[in-house]
C-alpha cells in the first residue's frame, strides 16, 4: 500500500485546483458563463444569477493531471478516466448548450441518456477485458451473489444512478464539493486496503480536486462546478465502487446523494400521483432552506451527515473483509 504516493496525489490535485481557479473564472465570467437561476426556488439564490458556472472543468483537469502524474497506464487507470472524463464531456456539453449557445434545456433527455450509456457500455467492456469478477457483496456479511451476465446490467445501472444522485446535491455553494470529499475519502481507505492502487490514487486526486474547487465554492460561491462537474464525479463514484467490488457500500457510503435523489423521485411520484408535494421542494436540501435554514447550515448539516455515513461505510466494510 502505497500511502505516500496517495497522499502527494491528494495534495498536487488541491495546488492545481487552487491555482486553476484564478485563471478559469474571470475566462468563465468574460464568456459570459453564468448560472441561470430557477425563479420558483428561494428567493435568496436570485442574487447568485451571472455566477460563472462550468467550473467543474478545473476539477476534472486538476484531476486528471495529478492523476497522469502518480499513476501506472494500467487497465484501471483507462476504465477509470473513461468513466468519469466520459461522464464529464456529457455534463460539459450539457453545461455549454444551456449556458453558451442559450438554449436552456441543454441536451435532450435522449441525448443525456445516449452518452451516459455509452460511457457505461465502453467501462463494461474494459471491465470484462479485465476479467473483473462479477459476485456483488452484501456489506457487513459474508453474504454474496454472482450475477453472471446481469452484473453489467447492474454496472450500468449504478453509473445512471450514481451520475444523477450526484447531479441532483450540486445545488447549494460548497455542497457537492464537500460531501463528494468525504464519500471519496472513504473510497481511498477502501482501495488502499484492498490494494486497489490506481482506485485509491484516482479517489486522493479527486479529493484535491473538489477541495481545492471548495476554495472558490464555498459560500459565497465565485464560481459552480455545474453538470460537467457533478456528473464527472458521479461516473468516478461509481467507477471506483465497482473497481473495488463495493458496489452496494456506495449507498451507504453515499447515503447523502441516494437522498437527495429519493426525495425528487418521491416528489416526482407524489405530485402525480395525488397532486401534493411531500416536500416545499426538491431536492430536500432546498426543502430545508425553505423551511427557514440558512444555506450554510443546510451544507454544514450534510457535510456532517456525509461523514457520519463515510464512518459507517467503513465500519461495514471492515466486517466484508475483516480487517
Amino acid at each position: 500500500m502505497d500511502y505516500a504516493s496517495t497522499l502527494w496525489t491528494l495534495g498536487v490535485s488541491f495546488v492545481l485546483a487552487a491555482l486553476l481557479g484564478p485563471l478559469f473564472i474571470p475566462l468563465l465570467r468574460r464568456l459570459k458563463f453564468g448560472q441561470q437561476v430557477r425563479v420558483e426556488g428561494p428567493q435568496s439564490h436570485l442574487k447568485k444569477t451571472g455566477t460563472p458556472t462550468m467550473g467543474g472543468i478545473i476539477i476534472l483537469l486538476a484531476l486528471t493531471l495529478a492523476f497522469l502524474k502518480f499513476s501506472d497506464r494500467g487497465p484501471e487507470f483507462w476504465a477509470l478516466l473513461i468513466a468519469c472524463l466520459g461522464f464529464g464531456l456529457v455534463g460539459f456539453l450539457d453545461d455549454y448548450i444551456k449556458i453558451a449557445l442559450k438554449r436552456s434545456l441543454g441536451l435532450t433527455a435522449k441525448q443525456k441518456l445516449f452518452g451516459q450509456l455509452l460511457f457505461s457500455i465502453l467501462f463494461c467492456v474494459m471491465l470484462y477485458r479485465m476479467g473483473h469478477g462479477t459476485t456483488v457483496g452484501m456489506p457487513g456479511t459474508h453474504w454474496s451473489v454472482d450475477l453472471g451476465w446481469g452484473y453489467y446490467l447492474f454496472v450500468v445501472i449504478i453509473f445512471f444512478a450514481s451520475s444523477n444522485a450526484v447531479n441532483f446535491t450540486d445545488g447549494l455553494d460548497g455542497l457537492l464539493s464537500g460531501t463528494s470529499a468525504l464519500a471519496f475519502g472513504a473510497f481511498t481507505f477502501i482501495a488502499l486496503q484492498a490494494t486497489q492502487q490506481q482506485s485509491a490514487i484516482f479517489s486522493a486526486a479527486m479529493i484535491g480536486a473538489v477541495l481545492g474547487f471548495l476554495v472558490y465554492n464555498a459560500h459565497p460561491a465565485k464560481v459552480f462546478m455545474g453538470d460537467s462537474g457533478s456528473l464527472g464525479i458521479g461516473g468516478g463514484l461509481a467507477a471506483v465502487a465497482i473497481l473495488t467490488k463495493t458496489e452496494l457500500l456506495l449507498v451507504v457510503i453515499g447515503g447523502v446523494f441516494v437522498l437527495e435523489m429519493l426525495s425528487v423521485i418521491i416528489q416526482v411520484a407524489s405530485f402525480k400521483t395525488r397532486g401534493k408535494r411531500v416536500f416545499k421542494m426538491s431536492p430536500i436540501h432546498h426543502h430545508f432552506e425553505l423551511s427557514g435554514w440558512s444555506e450554510w447550515r443546510v451544507v454544514t448539516t450534510f457535510w456532517l451527515a456525509g461523514l457520519v455515513l463515510a464512518g459507517v461505510g467503513l465500519i461495514l466494510y471492515k466486517g466484508i473483509y475483516r480487517l
